[in-house]
């Protein structure tokens, strides 16, 4: 299914991804891009840095051309990413690894440094890197559970369900034992989403709205339907009590996207890689 992230990106994000080009692609890119075309035929090396999530779609359009052997792909976020799909080749390297550029005197030697650089229209899979004004947390934070719907990484939750529920056990031994002070000074971090015990109630409400799930995700409106059901499952985990049902959505799909950018929902590659 992951095949279908291109499909789920122009249904969730189509009508968003239009409207932010224009305020996505600034002058400094612009005049980047430029500069680039302009010192392309004086350039015998090119490394270029991409994002592992979206290792194709983040690549620069002006190096698609450019001799393979004098090409070096370096992919950045590499930790947030599915593994499996940033397999590109073989001059593909690893920013997490120790990347040493020896640069000699004899002759003289320049390395022309550029901003990042993507194209002046949003491709697919660049929803994810860019501003989230640009888009909207709401749209974004759908297409996420499109995505995490539609891919195998919540099946690897089913195994913390058990240890998950004995960490819980002891937190509240341990809890009952200690002041009411105490108690209610833990509970003011209620707010704080990255806490462990909140990603795992978050990652546990994913997964059993998922596994639950009798509908068919090929069918775009039973998805939306299994997503709709998520925004309001995920309020509790989250601790967000809003009566306003716009202002809930808004605040579960900010802290949603904040632990998908952290790597705590688990790893993406959203460009399909065939």
């Amino acid at each position: 299914m992951a095949s279908r992230a291109s499909t789920i990106s122009s249904r969730y994000l189509g009508a968003s991804l239009e409207k932010a080009s224009s305020a996505w692609y600034t002058p400094h890119m612009a005049a980047a891009s430029r500069a680039i075309l302009h010192r392309i035929p004086l350039v015998d090396f090119v490394v270029e840095v991409r994002d592992a999530r979206i290792p194709l779609s983040s690549g620069c359009e002006y190096l698609r051309n450019f001799p393979s052997s004098r090409h070096m792909v370096v992919l950045n976020k590499m930790d947030l990413a599915n593994g499996s799909q940033t397999k590109l080749d073989p001059l593909v390297v690893d920013l997490n690894e120790k990347l040493e550029i020896g640069v000699g005197s004899h002759p003289n030697i320049y390395i022309l440094d550029t901003p990042g650089v993507l194209p002046p229209q949003i491709l697919d899979g660049e929803a994810g890197a860019i501003s989230d004004h640009l888009v909207g947390e709401y749209d974004l934070a759908r297409y996420l559970l499109a995505i995490v719907n539609s891919s195998e990484e919540y099946k690897h939750w089913k195994m913390l369900m058990s240890k998950d529920n004995e960490i819980c056990a002891e937190d509240k031994i341990q809890l009952s034992g200690r002041s009411e002070s105490v108690s209610k000074r833990k509970k003011l971090y209620d707010t704080d989403h990255t806490q462990d015990h909140i990603v795992r109630d978050v990652r546990k409400t994913i997964f059993e709205t998922i596994s639950s799930f009798k509908g068919n995700l090929e069918v775009a409106s039973e998805l939306d339907k299994l997503i709709e059901a998520q925004f309001m499952a995920l309020s509790d985990p989250f601790h967000v009590s809003m009566e306003q049902e716009e202002k809930r959505r808004a605040v579960v799909a900010k802290k949603l996207l904040n632990l998908y950018r952290t790597g705590r929902l688990g790893h993406y590659t959203l460009d399909y890689i065939p």
